[in-house]
């Protein structure tokens, strides 16, 4: 065999390798997501009824729902990526066209990348330290703060990414027509990046959702309706968590909906927007 034809063929056969090692992995992986997602249709189906979004949290041996949970989620998340994007926005903006290279830019994406990475139950710890102990009582307010801290750094480095893709020719022809910088970013630089942006958001919403460890330090946990969020409030991760560890098949049963739901919520809400975002996209 000639010296090419050999080269040719170990090329070939490691390619060939590679593409079967990669395919036994993506075949792994989504066997074990099958298995997770049958697990939770199979289980949770059996108490996914009207009452699991009409009534409250029931004590044991009792009818009920995950009303109060529910809104208490909603309403804790929903201001948690209300709150944190447009301060990451903002801090993303700084970044790509001030702070770089800057000593204080590069100290800020290090304190980014240590939020990112940083245990939830830590954050969930520092609002109980300056908030909770301070004020002498949990409340929404309390998750609303630890929450809105995992969403910061998420939505700052999806937004990082997308404006450094804008092409540098496009500032520069808008600086050419003597526009303010501030004007550039208002004006062209957001409205081309608020796919990424609004993408970034759905990706914070979507970890929050399912934070549980955070919650425990601040917002504790409310078995009847609350939506004053200035006292302790119900959330889906914490009743989850809750009734899934207690020895009552009832409440284990309304964890294994509750899971249910909490997942047909993320998985339908970033579907959702890649296809509404992908739909402009192609229309323009």
């Amino acid at each position: 065999m000639k010296k090419g034809s050999y080269l040719y063929f170990k090329r070939r056969l490691k390619n060939f390798i590679s593409k079967i090692f990669a395919y036994l992995m993506t075949s792994v992986s989504l066997f074990f997501l099958g298995w997770l997602l049958f697990s939770l249709i199979t289980y949770g189906s059996s108490h996914f009824n009207l009452s699991l979004f009409m009534e409250t949290t029931p004590p044991p041996g009792m009818e009920g729902g995950l009303l109060n949970a529910i809104l208490g989620s909603l309403m804790m998340v929903g201001l948690a990526v209300l709150m944190g994007t447009p301060i990451a926005v903002v801090v993303a903006v700084y970044l790509t066209e001030y702070g770089s290279p800057g000593y204080f830019a590069s100290m800020l994406k290090y304190v980014n990348d240590i939020l990112l990475s940083a245990p939830s139950i830590i954050l969930g710890l520092f609002i109980y330290q300056i908030y909770v102990l301070r004020y002498g009582s949990f409340s929404g307010w309390a998750g609303v703060l630890a929450l809105s801290l995992i969403v910061f750094p998420i939505v700052v480095r999806a937004s990082e990414n997308v404006l450094t893709l804008i092409p540098d020719h496009l500032k520069e022809a808008a600086a050419a027509l003597g526009t303010p910088k501030w004007k550039t970013i208002i004006f062209l630089i957001l409205p081309i990046s608020r796919t990424g942006i609004v993408t970034g958001a759905v990706l914070a919403f979507a970890r929050v959702s399912g934070e549980t460890a955070p919650l425990l330090f601040t917002a504790l946990n409310n078995q009847f309706m609350n939506l004053d969020l200035n006292k302790p409030m119900a959330s889906l991760p914490v009743v989850i968590f809750q009734f899934a560890m207690s020895p009552y098949d009832d409440w284990h049963k309304i964890a294994w909906s509750g899971a249910l739901f909490l997942t047909l919520i993320v998985l339908t809400l970033n579907v959702c927007v890649r296809l509404i975002f992908r739909q402009k996209i192609i229309l323009h």
